[in-house]
């Protein structure tokens, strides 16, 4: 045993003090349709619906043994961090003041205020977290408070390491995979720490906040450019300095990155199949899957469901994601002919299983043709390179702005 592992199972022994221990699930349905035998880490049931608890109420049980008056925590977060943070506020009766985006939708502002209650104060500044983000911690400095990162704090990896000391004991054996996502790597970073060469471990990142792939290539942490914010749980625009210290021997091989539109595929699978609801995040380790098909086949691995922290609002945009990446729906600026007749010889070329979701049009005088913003649907992905040669031999001009990113913000 390491002395890493012997906290992070002190640590876990602690932790009974708030919460058992997160489900150790079998799935069949994963287990069937991979070949292999799959079990979830249901993170997403904790008290918080992540696992993010865990490192705060470590890291903040430990400031408390060696400075008992240190009686107030800050922390920056628009979300999961967020929660943790405020539920162990008031677990062990401390202050709390969190700052949160100002464009933190108001599910995630309620549930944290819900979890603190009168122990916590949340202030909404800035747009951008990098802003939120300086805000507390000059705020943390202006008190003399103390700050909680999300993952960049030892303790904080210890305690996130508590998932792995739970996943040994609930199997009863070492598995031979553990699939997890990372965002800036506390999870990852503890749980690696605790394994170590034990057992395989794939890294799983959104393509559009791939810090931990970016890092490794680089030999150091690195800012990302840009960081697309759909999986908003694990999408982190550079890796923290002591989580990347404990992932920088990870070979980029056993990285994955997943694009944001595939993973509400899996999202969409796993709700209508099992009746889990999953984050973006939450569901990158699941989604792993499909690309590690030929290397699970009869293994043992765990994936770890990392958080459900979903407001169902957000349900349209998944479906439509997951429609428009598995090919079932795209969007045409088709070139009509203005003339009588025209449209209902459009909808003739219509083939069964299509649907036409969307149509806008404007009749504009004086022109030969218009332009028709048009939404089509249908069963089979197949389908549509019927329908698009029927159009071309109609004479029908058409252009697919599916894929079209600056378009799709002004149209769809």
């Amino acid at each position: 045993m390491t002395s890493f592992q012997d906290r992070a199972i002190l640590a876990e022994r602690a932790i009974r003090a708030v919460l058992p221990p997160t489900p150790l699930q079998r799935n069949v349905h994963l287990s069937e349709k991979f070949d292999a035998d799959i079990w979830l880490k249901r993170e997403d049931l904790s008290p918080v619906r992540s696992y993010k608890l865990r490192g705060a109420f470590n890291a903040m049980r430990k400031v408390l043994s060696d400075d008992p008056e240190k009686g107030h925590f800050v922390c920056a977060s628009a979300g999961n961090h967020a929660q943790g943070v405020a539920y162990m506020c008031k677990h062990f009766g401390v202050k709390g003041t969190i700052f949160m985006p100002v464009t933190t939708p108001q599910q995630k502002i309620d549930k944290t205020r819900i979890f603190g209650g009168d122990t916590i104060e949340i202030k909404l500044i800035g747009d951008y977290f990098d802003v939120t983000l300086r805000a507390a911690q000059s705020h943390c400095t202006e008190v003399n408070g103390h700050f909680l990162s999300p993952f960049d704090d030892e303790d904080v990896i210890e305690g996130q390491a508590t998932v792995a000391v739970e996943i040994e004991s609930q199997l009863g054996a070492l598995p031979d995979r553990i699939v997890l996502p990372v965002g800036g790597g506390g999870l990852s970073a503890g749980t690696r720490s605790y394994f170590g060469e034990r057992c395989a471990m794939n890294f799983v990142e959104p393509s559009g906040g791939a810090c931990l792939f970016s890092a490794l290539r680089a030999g150091r942490p690195v800012d990302l450019e840009q960081v697309d914010t759909f999986a908003d749980g694990a999408a982190v625009g550079r890796i923290g300095m002591r989580t990347f210290e404990r992932l920088k021997s990870v070979s980029l091989a056993d990285t994955i990155q997943i694009q944001e539109d595939r993973v509400c595929i899996t999202m969409l699978e796993m709700l209508n199949i099992e009746g889990i609801v999953l984050e973006p995040a939450g569901a990158l380790a699941l989604d792993a899957l499909i690309d590690l098909r030929d290397v699970v086949k009869g293994q043992t691995v765990v994936c770890i469901a990392s958080g459900g922290n979903f407001d169902f609002e957000r349900l349209p945009e998944v479906k439509e994601r997951a429609q428009r990446f598995a090919g079932l729906k795209k969007y045409f600026v088709l070139r009509m002919p203005q003339r009588p007749g025209a449209l209902k010889e459009f909808l003739g070329i219509l083939g069964p299983d299509d649907d036409i979701s969307r149509f806008e049009y404007l009749k504009k005088s004086a022109r030969n043709f218009g332009s028709v913003l048009i939404g089509l649907e249908t069963k089979k992905a197949e389908n549509f390179a019927v329908l698009l040669s029927k159009l071309s031999a109609a004479g029908f001009g058409y252009t697919d702005i599916t894929d079209d990113e600056i378009l799709a913000q002004f149209l769809i």
